[in-house]
């Protein structure tokens, strides 16, 4: 009975909350991950490695991934939603006011901006240049954390369409790699500073040509 007793929560004590300890070991396997990426590689990350970082045993990271693909997705799917989440309260559209270019350039504003946040830049470029070698990690990238966003461009350039402000023979799939495709090029290769200037001016071209008006 002596043993039973002391088992027991002490009267008027909480019991541990399990949901908040849990979001604590999310958020630390979170964070170990995107620096282990950075500071060793993709190919030298493990869930070790990531465990042990974190301060979890391995078993706590097996109980929620697969791998260690998995868990460097979500986490920078995590980190994404957090920095929308800093810009305001605004829900992750494309905007549609009407000015196709407008919108367009905001966009790739923003996106500019993320690519020069230091939080996003190291683990982005790990995992973006691991995806060029590996096969299933480049297409995991795509499904994940590219198609989603490509695919807000493409309801936007077929809204332009059906305003009559793109030509309706147009394939939005191809037309949206005029504006991004440069951009991500350039940032992956260092050919150029990435600048609200340059995505503007990539907008314009794609928008209006190289012809003469």
């Amino acid at each position: 009975m002596a043993a039973q007793k002391s088992a027991q929560s002490a009267p008027g004590k909480p019991a541990p909350d399990s949901t908040r300890r849990s979001e604590k070991s999310r958020r630390a396997i979170y964070e170990a991950a995107l620096a282990l990426v950075v500071e060793v590689g993709y190919p030298k990350t493990t869930i070790e490695g990531i465990a042990a970082r974190a301060g979890v045993g391995k078993q706590t990271i097996y109980r929620w991934w697969s791998s260690k693909a998995d868990v460097l997705m979500e986490a920078f799917l995590d980190l994404g939603e957090q920095s929308l989440r800093e810009a305001g309260p605004v829900p992750y559209a494309f905007p549609d006011t009407g000015d196709l270019a407008a919108d367009v350039k905001g966009v790739l504003r923003a996106t500019v901006d993320q690519m020069r946040d230091p939080r996003f830049e190291a683990p982005s470029r790990a995992l973006a240049a691991e995806g060029v070698v590996n096969e299933q990690l480049g297409r995991e990238l795509v499904a994940k954390l590219m198609q989603p966003s490509l695919d807000l461009y493409i309801g936007r350039l077929r809204a332009a369409q059906d305003a009559g402000q793109v030509r309706p023979d147009i394939d939005p799939r191809i037309a949206l790699e005029f504006f991004i495709s440069p951009l991500a090029q350039r940032w992956l290769q260092h050919t150029g500073p990435i600048s609200y200037e340059y995505t503007d001016t990539l907008v314009d071209y794609a928008l209006h040509g190289l012809a003469p008006r």
